[in-house]
């Protein structure tokens, strides 16, 4: 059966990403899956909106950001109440495998990644959301800003939190919501010639 194959593909996929741990390594992961670290970076971005769109603009784009975060953080949560897969660190079978773990454990159900959804839903909503400055084109910041929230998702299976389906599911779903998000302030600030 294909969910069944499916099943267990995520699953080997999970263990060989979350088996390739070291010291330092995991103390690495630990920082991008704590939110706390988040912070400064998430606090830079906005001042850095104001500082190249204006605050008619920018204000517009910390919207739809705050939006994005709000929609993938509420959408993960109702997934999440109503497909109840368990997460890998409560799974007796991922643990007999070797699942390795770096934080408690938290709730009981994991699909899909809130981390993920948000880290890559900020991070194509602020990347469009800067070009509505045009006078340059930030390809340094969309690699730097889609490297983060590779390392924020892929942190979620290193500590044992989430399956790899988890994190892409999420992945996927904060591009969407991110992407949707930006997309409606740049129809806002074009509308009311805030350019």
């Amino acid at each position: 059966m294909l969910t069944d194959w499916l099943d267990s593909l995520d699953r080997s996929i999970t263990l060989a990403i979350n088996g390739l741990h070291f010291k330092y390594g995991d103390q690495l992961w630990q920082l991008f899956s704590d939110i706390k670290f988040w912070i400064p970076l998430y606090l830079a971005i906005i001042v850095f909106l104001y500082l190249r769109l204006g605050w008619k603009r920018a204000t517009v784009v910390l919207a739809s950001l705050l939006l994005t975060f709000a929609a993938c953080d509420q959408f993960s949560n109702l997934v999440k109440d109503s497909s109840e897969r368990l997460r890998p660190c409560y799974d007796s079978e991922m643990i007999s495998r070797g699942l390795h773990t770096l934080e408690k454990r938290g709730g009981f159900y994991g699909f899909f990644s809130a981390h993920a959804a948000n880290a890559f839903g900020v991070a194509i909503c602020s990347f469009i959301g800067f070009r509505n400055d045009k006078n340059h084109r930030y390809k340094k910041y969309g690699w730097f800003i889609f490297i983060w929230a590779l390392m924020v998702a892929l942190s979620r299976v290193f500590a044992g939190k989430h399956y790899f389906g988890d994190v892409f599911v999420g992945s996927v779903t904060g591009l969407c919501a991110g992407f949707l998000f930006a997309q409606l302030a740049k129809l806002v600030i074009n509308k009311s010639d805030l350019l």
